[in-house]
């Protein structure tokens, strides 16, 4: 049964997190948001305090955490930039977690460990401009060449795309056996033909870089190939499944930050000669709100508790990222509203709240997909 006790190192790993971002990161969030600049000196900080590697073992330069030490950290950064959670996302749950599951010795001594440790990091490249939800249409190409592999293609909603040194990247090595001829390979940003585009000018996450990668002719050795030949489809959905619980903690983040906002804005601001939180309906909004927040504060942390517990933790991760994504946008839309018309400018913080809301119902899953998941997952419990 579920049980959820947090540990003093849970304390400490939150209580950590919190006050880096209340002083490593808040300061400079608005103008990195506004003028969508990459977060790299406090991308290099997180690496310093280990969080770039939380879940990966320590003898290839992890922090050796659980997945709910995890999800906390990752709840505190988004509260204030959900930007850089995203970053901290992909590093943990997509790259780290694929490489040190599946990677050979010397590709965690090579490729892992920097990543890990935060020297460097990471992007994950499954999505195309035809394969979004529907990964299994991959149009990237992976002919065999001499001692290894020519890839052929593009990338589409790259994270890190253009900041990253390294890149797991799904192509097609035998399409007459469709998702089961996709293959991982593990790609330098040195590689010859390895182009990155223009970063996209996004709604929201602003200080995170998002792109197009294009291939041409990029040749990888047999010895990047992550995990075997024709694994690349189980090892990219494999980690989406952890990859939710990342994103849905950055979901929670944002909601968390939007309903603080809220609940102190109200105690400020004034009309009818009282504090708006006395008003009735300020107050049903903030119960609302709470609950919302709540409920999907459990369901988050039930599904690092299951992974971490090596239970089968596929419907409750679908179940978290749906809930707290749904949660984050109506919780960043009831605080703009508590604002009034504070809330619709960039000085009162709360649209930026909204704006990175929006993505977390739709990348790593759209909420459609994770209601097909959690179904499907019901299904196969009659089976």
């Amino acid at each position: 049964m579920f049980s959820l006790e947090l540990s003093e190192t849970h304390e400490m790993i939150r209580q950590t997190a919190r006050d880096f971002a209340k002083t490593e990161v808040a300061p400079s969030a608005v103008e990195r948001d506004k003028n969508g600049e990459f977060p790299t000196e406090i991308v290099h900080k997180l690496g310093e305090l280990g969080f770039l590697g939380m879940m990966v073992d320590p003898q290839w330069g992890g922090s050796g955490l659980d997945a709910l030490s995890y999800v906390l950290a990752m709840e505190e950064i988004s509260a204030v930039d959900a930007s850089v959670g995203v970053v901290m996302s992909v590093n943990n749950s997509l790259v780290n977690w694929g490489l040190d599951t599946y990677g050979s010795d010397e590709q965690k001594t090579n490729v892992l460990t920097p990543l890990a440790q935060g020297v460097v990091h990471g992007a994950f490249c499954l999505s195309e401009p035809e394969a979004g939800s529907d990964a299994t249409q991959q149009h990237t190409t992976a002919v065999r060449g001499d001692g290894g592999w020519i890839l052929n293609g593009t990338k589409n909603w790259i994270t890190n795309g253009t900041t990253a040194s390294w890149y797991l990247v799904m192509a097609q090595t035998d399409r007459e056996l469709k998702h089961k001829g996709i293959t991982c390979f593990i790609v330098p940003r040195s590689a010859e033909g390895f182009e990155p585009g223009l970063k996209e000018d996004k709604l929201g996450i602003r200080s995170s870089d998002t792109c197009s990668i294009g291939l041409t002719n990029v040749f990888v050795p047999d010895n990047m190939i992550l995990g075997d030949v024709g694994q690349g489809f189980k090892i990219a959905m494999e980690s989406l499944n952890g990859g939710r619980i990342g994103i849905a903690a950055q979901a929670l983040g944002i909601a968390k930050g939007a309903f603080e906002a809220a609940l102190v804005y109200s105690t400020q601001r004034k009309a009818f000669g009282k504090p708006i939180s006395d008003l009735q309906a300020i107050q049903l909004k903030l119960a609302d709100m709470a609950t919302r927040l709540e409920a999907a504060r459990l369901l988050v942390y039930k599904a690092a508790w299951l992974k971490d517990q090596h239970q089968n933790y596929i419907k409750a991760a679908a179940q978290a990222k749906l809930m707290a994504s749904q949660a984050a946008v109506h919780i960043a839309l009831e605080a703009i509203q508590v604002h009034g018309g504070y809330g619709y400018v960039r000085e009162y913080l709360v649209e930026r709240f909204l704006r990175d809301a929006k993505i977390t119902e739709i990348y790593e899953g759209t909420s459609e997909i994770q209601h097909i998941v959690i179904a499907r997952e019901l299904l196969k419990s009659l089976a």
